[in-house]
């Protein structure tokens, strides 16, 4: 509020940059103030936010009590939108109106339970007028039934008039009615409200909360305003506070208010999560079933393999302790955790104790396995398979950290995964599939030639008449290319699985007939969808030719540019960097994020949803970070080095020195085709990463850097201990820190090459958070990231530096670095360098690039395939 009032709508910007961070699903905007053009600010600020790729990912909701300022909102953003709010309040013809021109724009709209007679405040009141706008939008206007999203009023509970007691059943009941009634509509509100009564007492208002969603998202309720520093976990609560807020959400009888409100002083009010102090020991005097259960849950190995011997000499199979305890304790945890009641750490600590206790049983299993193939062979009964599910990082590329932690949460949930590894081709993994009689095959990759990969997998699987339904998943992949590239090419379904929370749900239903097949229907509507709009997306999409591009690149005075002479010419190898020289540099928010908990170092530490397993999380990096670094696990090594250049048009051409400028290399680059329309707030030049050397023609003599860098030496032996010891949590843990140790190593040399070694910055003095925030002059963009997509460009990046003979860092036939913990790239020091996506280019350019490169066209569209606009 205070940044829109003072004009500075830039920095406002990183508001709502923070919250995306934080996690934040949804954006809601609001420019409702006295002293606003509010139509205005909200245009403004809408523009900027879709300038930046990270927010405007997200849903925007636009949120006014003026439908003028609604519609100005509408205008600007991209994607599908939320209206907050309307309502039947000025009757239904106003309700029509704003209605339509919302589904005009394309947004989903929120629809307050409020009629001409005011707000609806019981359970018949609430579903009524829902029911009566449901009725007109869909019959009367045929509005989307997704796109309705029902807002039936959370009012305050306990608040000592008998009338209000009711309020917190009412809108759970009202739900139930919604869901069950109103097919598809969608059921949102502020879940505040029902605890105002007890504002200051925090510890009492969260019970309050963690009460009422578990009761409404259990009668349907499907999102809701929350503050995430006032949530609580439902099964933290102590036993007596629960008992009382239950009483009071589901209005239980006329003492309920009374009995809280006796014991809520009895509670902390500091914002604190209450919770029953017990004994750490406690738990081991209960049975086995139930020690094996908390075991699982809380990832406590060390009593496992006891109690693991003493259920089996209880079961007398081992077969039915993995079967009846733990499954019912993995059971346990998948149910919390998909209902965000644990965290990806912990369901990974979980399935390390699962996997210890069954090696444990492996050799009881074996001659049990045995035996039963033995009776089954003499009566003539054929076993029936598992849920078993392949897995596999496709042929180029050695990216594993996501597909192993999809792993560990699909075995937490009962499936068994044959995990192929890395660099599987084709052809292993359909004879894996086949020989392992795998339900469903699971491909993953990082890189982008990773999907075309999966493209010629498919066509595979389609060309050999397989029918095992395929899922997707790894960083670059997305439902939109699943969509228009992969899926047609494979009559069975193919589902993009979005992170490891999703594929449980997905695989449950891939292994069931009737749900498979319903699925099935589904994506394959939403894909032909998806296609649609891409089509038409691509067609509206305005671009220049590649001569119109070059014409609008950016301008430069070269004549007023001073060079500054790196401190020598040539490469550079650190061949042992002390890794605790590095450790100030790691950037921790990515790796949270490779745990899936979203948020900001240090500020996700003291997260009230995620801060304990995101500290306990932090806890155990530090841990294993004194251990890596005493016990020298890995080595971090690094060459880099510096060369004259001048830029050709697109290409920077590499000199060996001296008066004739000998060509060594040619490096070639990709300019932006998108048309940009003038703007004072925006930057209008087609950028391309040469437009940062001085050109040929302009006499200046100028140079670029080169590095390769990797934490990853020695990773592997140590890999292989953890494996040995079925210690998946431990293997990600130390794939995870070597990748923030390789980034750091890339931030640190690159601080060197600015101060010291190329000395263009000797003065700079930045921190931590201002080198994270690329605050720096200069870049050092990377072959297969946004400015510079095409990973075959790294292949003269390494015969530049020699990466492999200097420091031991290979690349693979897709060009994916290995070790993987690895960064390379360029430097260039221009005070106008700035990092850019390329986004989508046309074919005029894709020749133009294939005869630079010496290749042939249908070559570099494999490797620019998303960036392609035909």
């Amino acid at each position: 509020l205070r940044l829109i009032k003072e004009d500075d709508f830039e920095t406002a910007l990183e508001v709502a940059l923070e919250q995306v961070k934080n996690g934040a699903q949804i954006i809601d905007v609001n420019m409702d103030e006295g002293m606003l053009d509010s139509e205005a600010a909200m245009v403004r600020y809408l523009n900027l936010i879709g300038s930046e790729p990270d927010i405007s990912k997200l849903p925007i909701m636009i949120d006014s009590s003026k439908w003028s300022v609604i519609e100005a909102g509408l205008q600007c953003i991209q994607g599908k939108g939320v209206v907050n709010s309307i309502s039947l309040k000025e009757g239904e013809e106003k309700f029509k109106e704003v209605a339509i021109l919302a589904r005009r724009y394309g947004a989903a709209i929120i629809v307050m339970a409020f009629d001409e007679d005011g707000q609806a405040d019981n359970v018949e009141r609430k579903f009524s007028i829902c029911k009566r706008a449901y009725d007109i939008l869909t019959n009367e206007l045929d509005f989307p039934a997704e796109d309705i999203i029902f807002d039936p009023n959370i009012f305050a509970v306990a608040t000592g008039i008998d009338e209000h007691n009711n309020y917190g059943k009412d809108f759970i009941e009202a739900t139930a009615l919604i869901k069950k009634n109103l097919p598809y509509a969608l059921v949102s509100g502020g879940v505040s409200n029902v605890s105002f009564a007890f504002r200051g007492n925090n510890t009492v208002r969260e019970a309050i909360h963690a009460s009422f969603l578990y009761h409404a998202i259990q009668a349907g309720m499907d999102m809701g305003i929350v503050n995430a520093g006032q949530l609580v976990i439902y099964d933290d609560v102590p036993d007596k506070l629960l008992k009382a807020v239950n009483d009071v959400v589901l209005n239980s009888d006329d003492g309920a208010t009374e009995r809280l409100l006796a014991i809520a002083g009895d509670y902390v009010s500091d914002g604190s999560t209450a919770k029953e102090s017990k004994a750490d020991e406690e738990w081991r005097s209960r049975t086995v079933d139930e020690r094996l259960s908390y075991a699982l849950v809380k990832g406590i190995t060390e009593f496992i393999e006891a109690d693991s011997e003493e259920a089996y000499q209880l079961y007398k199979e081992a077969l039915l302790v993995i079967e009846g305890p733990l499954m019912d304790g993995m059971n346990r945890v998948g149910d919390f955790f998909g209902a965000g009641k644990m965290f990806l750490p912990q369901v990974v600590k979980s399935a390390r104790v699962m996997k210890k206790s069954v090696a444990y049983l492996m050799p009881y299993i074996e001659q049990e396995k045995a035996e039963q193939e033995k009776l089954a062979k003499e009566q003539g009964i054929t076993l029936q398979t598992t849920d078993r599910i392949l897995m596999a990082t496709v042929k180029g590329d050695v990216h594993d950290i996501g597909k192993n932690i999809v792993s560990v949460v699909l075995q937490c949930n009962g499936f068994e995964v044959v995990d192929l590894g890395v660099m599987v081709p084709c052809d292993k993994i359909l004879e894996a599939a086949k020989e392992h009689q795998c339900g469903i095959i699971g491909l993953s990759g990082l890189i982008t030639p990773s999907l075309e990969e999966m493209v010629h997998v498919a066509k595979e699987l389609e060309r050999l008449n397989f029918d095992i339904p395929v899922m997707i998943g790894g960083a670059t992949t997305s439902k939109i290319h699943t969509a228009v590239k992969i899926s047609e090419n494979y009559q069975q379904p193919i589902v993009h699985v979005q992170d490891a929370s999703r594929a449980v749900g997905i695989a449950l239903k891939l292994f069931k007939k009737e749900e498979r097949e319903k699925l099935h229907k589904e994506i394959n509507e939403e894909y032909a969808e998806k296609r649609r709009l891409h089509a038409n997306r691509q067609n509206r999409t305005k671009t220049l030719s590649i001569e119109q591009a070059r014409a609008n690149k950016k301008k430069i005075d070269w004549h007023e540019y001073r060079v500054t002479k790196p401190s020598f010419e040539g490469i550079k190898v650190f061949d042992d960097y002390a890794l605790e020289q590095l450790v100030e540099r790691i950037d921790w928010s990515p790796f949270f994020r490779s745990w899936e908990l979203a948020g900001t170092f240090p500020k996700i530490l003291d997260d009230e949803v995620i801060g304990e397993s995101a500290t306990a999380l932090y806890n155990d990096a530090q841990l294993m970070l004194e251990k890596i670094i005493d016990e020298k696990w890995l080595s971090a090594k690094a060459v880099f080095g510096f060369f004259p250049a001048n830029s050709v048009n697109d290409d920077i051409e590499v000199y060996a020195g001296g008066v004739d400028k000998s060509t060594l290399f040619t490096l070639h680059h990709l300019r932006q085709q998108n048309a940009k329309s003038a703007s004072s707030q925006k930057e209008t030049a087609n950028y391309c990463l040469s437009d940062f050397v001085a050109p040929k023609e302009s006499g200046s003599e100028d140079y670029i850097g080169a590095f390769a860098v990797t934490a990853g030496i020695g990773i592997e032996a140590q890999l292989e201990k953890f494996d040995a010891d079925h210690d998946d949590y431990s293997s990600i843990m130390l794939k995870a820190l070597a990748d923030r140790l390789a980034e750091a190593f890339a931030e640190h040399l690159h601080e060197l090459v600015r101060k010291d070694y190329w000395g263009y910055v000797s003065d700079e003095s930045l921190s931590n958070t201002d080198l994270i925030k690329e605050k720096y002059q200069g870049i050092r963009p990377a072959p297969g990231y946004p400015a510079c997509p095409d990973h075959t460009e790294k292949q003269t990046l390494w015969e530049m530096l020699q990466p492999e003979e200097n420091i031991g860092l290979k690349l693979t036939e897709s060009f994916a670095m290995h070790p993987t913990a690895a960064v390379s790239g360029w430097y260039f020091s221009n005070p106008e360098a700035r990092y850019f996506g390329l986004g989508k280019i046309n074919k005029d350019q894709v020749e133009d690039y294939a005869v630079r490169k010496g290749m042939s066209v249908e070559e570099c569209e494999r490797w620019l395939a998303p960036n392609l606009l035909y």
